[in-house]
This record gives C-alpha cells, sequence and structure tokens, in this order.
C-alpha cells in the first residue's frame, strides 16, 4: 500500500477524542483510528524507511500509573526513526495538524555531559550553532526542555549557555491544515524536511558518546 495523505477524518478523530477521551469513545471509533490514522502512519513511514530507516509508531494509550491526568488515550499518533538512544526524527498528527520534528527527547547524565562538553568546545559549539541558525533562518521553531540557571560548571556569561541550558534539543516545523497533509506530496514535504535537520542528528550522534 502506498501513502496518499491523512484524511479529514484523522484530524475530526483528533477533535473528538480531546472532548470525549473515554474507552467508550475510543471502542465505538477504533475502526476510524485503524484506517485513517494508524494504516495511513505506517504506510508514510515505510516509504521514507528507505532513506532514514524503519519508525517505531507509538501505541495510542497513555502510561497513567504516575500521572495526575489519568485520560486513557493520547491526543496524538506519533512515529519516531531513532539515529541514537532518545534520538532522531519525529511526525505526528493530531487535532492541531501535522508536525515535523527531529533531536534529542532525552539523555542519561552522562550523555548529557558530553553533548555539554561539546557545546563549550571552541569548535564543535560553534558548529552547532551554525546549524541551527540555519534551522531558524529556514522557518524551524528550537524547543526542548531547558534549565531555568546555568547547568554546574559552566558561566552565566559563557557565550553558548542558552544552548548549554538545554537538558533536551528539538526542532519542529507545524504544518497544521495545510493541503499537504492529505495528498502523497506529504511524504515529499516529511523527506525534505527530515534530511534539513540531519546535520543536527549527526552533530548530536557524534557528541552524544
Amino acid at each position: 500500500m502506498t501513502f496518499d495523505g491523512f484524511s479529514e477524518a484523522a484530524l475530526d478523530f483528533y477533535d473528538d477524542l480531546e472532548l470525549d477521551n473515554s474507552k467508550s469513545f475510543w471502542e465505538a471509533h477504533s475502526e476510524v483510528y485503524r484506517t485513517e490514522i494508524a494504516t495511513p502512519m505506517r504506510e508514510l513511514t515505510d516509504e521514507l524507511a528507505d532513506e532514514f530507516g524503519p519508525a517505531k509508531i507509538f501505541r495510542p494509550y497513555r502510561d497513567v500509573r504516575f500521572a495526575k491526568d489519568k485520560t486513557p488515550y493520547k491526543t496524538h499518533q506519533g512515529a519516531y526513526v531513532p539515529v541514537a538512544p532518545a534520538t532522531g526524527y519525529y511526525v505526528q498528527i493530531g487535532a492541531p495538524g501535522v508536525l515535523i520534528g527531529a533531536g534529542f527527547y532525552d539523555a542519561s547524565p552522562d550523555r548529557l555531559a558530553s553533548i555539554r562538553a561539546a557545546i563549550d568546545h571552541d569548535r564543535h559549539g560553534p558548529e552547532l550553532e551554525r546549524i541551527i541558525g540555519s534551522l531558524m533562518a529556514a522557518d524551524w521553531e528550537i524547543g526542548g526542555s531547558t534549565l531555568k540557571t546555568s547547568p554546574r560548571g559552566f558561566p552565566a556569561d559563557h557565550p553558548r549557555i542558552e544552548l548549554l541550558r538545554h537538558k533536551t534539543l528539538t526542532v519542529s516545523h507545524h504544518l497544521g491544515f495545510d493541503e499537504v497533509i492529505h495528498s502523497r506530496a506529504l511524504v515529499d514535504r516529511i523527506r525534505a524536511d527530515w534530511r534539513q535537520t540531519t546535520p543536527l542528528l549527526d552533530w548530536l550522534v557524534r557528541h552524544g558518546d
């Protein structure tokens, strides 16, 4: 099967799920989830696998064991292509439309220390700045969780203190409801966007060990 876009029914499903996040709603609409969301997401990522590798399609169920919010279902469907631990390419569909992303989404203390050491380095740090600058110039949004203060061992006036504060580092493009999400052209759009983020992921792989 080939990917032909996400349908309006996929967006409607998540609009409705945000209003009624219940087992009864899910069971009544599970076929819509399967045919309009899960299957197209697999078709989409399969078409990208030749260049980027196989994707992990996330389960739709939330882990509510330690959460105050006990709603059982995620209000988006995500897929992720790993290139290193908790690092890789990302795409999701939900009520706000389609989002494309990449970056590192979690890091062990040792790995985060390695990344920060590279950011501090006189050559590797400016290289990351140039990569981030190029992505921002191409309208990528820089995100991730950050410290409110300087990480231990780094001065507040460090020239790359904003990067050093990151505990995770992501970039994202929000396609929203652009017509491209309803067509096969979404494959090429994601392919082009993920290619733009490859230098960032390559940098993280090289310096995150």
